[in-house]
């Protein structure tokens, strides 16, 4: 197995991960939550996947690869700055 399908199984394999921890965390909460580890590995899998795509000369694939990445920092940020302003609120 050469190393751009390596990459592409595990930049995959974490992408995907993302449901199942979404999936975990709500079942425990009984309700709908999307924790903190969905962002992470939605912005790391979906990264690791464009070079993927892009050593793969797939631009459709790295058109859509592009506007999750900037989707997942935003959410990232978003949910850091919250965090920071609860902690000055305190």
């Amino acid at each position: 197995m050469n190393g751009l399908l390596i990459l592409g199984f595990v930049a995959q394999g974490l992408f995907g991960a993302r449901f199942f921890v979404q999936w975990l965390a709500s079942e425990k909460e009984k309700r709908s939550v999307v924790p903190f580890s969905f962002w992470i590995l939605s912005l790391v899998g979906g990264i690791l996947l464009f070079i993927y795509a892009t050593a793969r000369h797939d631009p459709v694939f790295m058109v859509g690869q592009a506007s999750g990445v900037f989707i997942y920092i935003r959410n990232i940020y978003f949910i850091l700055r919250e965090r920071k302003e609860i902690v000055h609120a305190k």
